[in-house]
């Protein structure tokens, strides 16, 4: 069995490089940590809808917006635990095949949220490989910050649905305070959807 690689990368300093145009993107995120990363990543804009709470449920929603709105680039950011928590959802993704769908995990090895505790992905279990067993064709794990310019071109070239594994150091997510009244959060991303379509 295939072990992920070892981590050496600064999830705080990584998704500025992956998606330069960040404005180009509707972004759909996960937990707090995945949620604080992408919104330092917009300044918590409108084109972000940001999880709190409902762990598994980000590439759910990221599909299904993906499949709303063919003609717009959607990804989602999301970490290892609450990617192995909707896991079957790739199964789905790979049977949709929307080509404007970027999946993004985060993997520390660890439940963050929760008190650091050791994640499934510090042992045998390797969400890429899991990944490529639901389906998805487009798939590419990194762990070394030498790689980060060649994972922002999989996510442009590479045929969708793209499934990237980022193996990040055990550190804070970004240091950014978002906003956390979700009904306002809807409006204002239901608003840029439509603004954009």
């Amino acid at each position: 069995m295939s072990k992920s690689p070892a981590a050496n990368i600064d999830r705080r300093e990584l998704l500025p490089h992956l998606f330069p145009n960040s404005e180009d993107w509707l972004f759909i995120s996960g937990l707090a940590g995945a949620s604080r990363d992408a919104a330092a990543l917009t300044n918590d804009g409108g084109n972000l809808y940001t999880m709190a709470g409902t762990m598994g449920a980000a590439v759910p929603m990221g599909l299904g917006m993906a499949l709303s709105a063919p003609d717009r680039n959607v990804a989602v950011i999301n970490g290892d635990g609450e990617m192995l928590m909707g896991i079957g959802a790739l199964v789905t993704v790979a049977s949709a095949q929307p080509n404007n769908l970027t999946l993004v995990c985060q993997d520390n090895s660890m439940h963050g949220e929760t008190g650091g505790q050791k994640g499934h992905t510090a042992g045998g279990a390797n969400l890429e490989m899991i990944a490529q067993g639901s389906g998805i064709e487009s798939t590419m794990t990194i762990s070394e910050p030498s790689q980060i310019a060649e994972a922002a071109a999989f996510i442009t070239e590479a045929p969708g649905p793209r499934f990237l594994l980022i193996r990040v150091l055990p550190t804070p997510p970004s240091v950014f305070k978002r906003n956390m009244d979700m009904a306002e959060c809807r409006v204002r991303f239901r608003n840029t959807y439509i603004a954009g379509g």
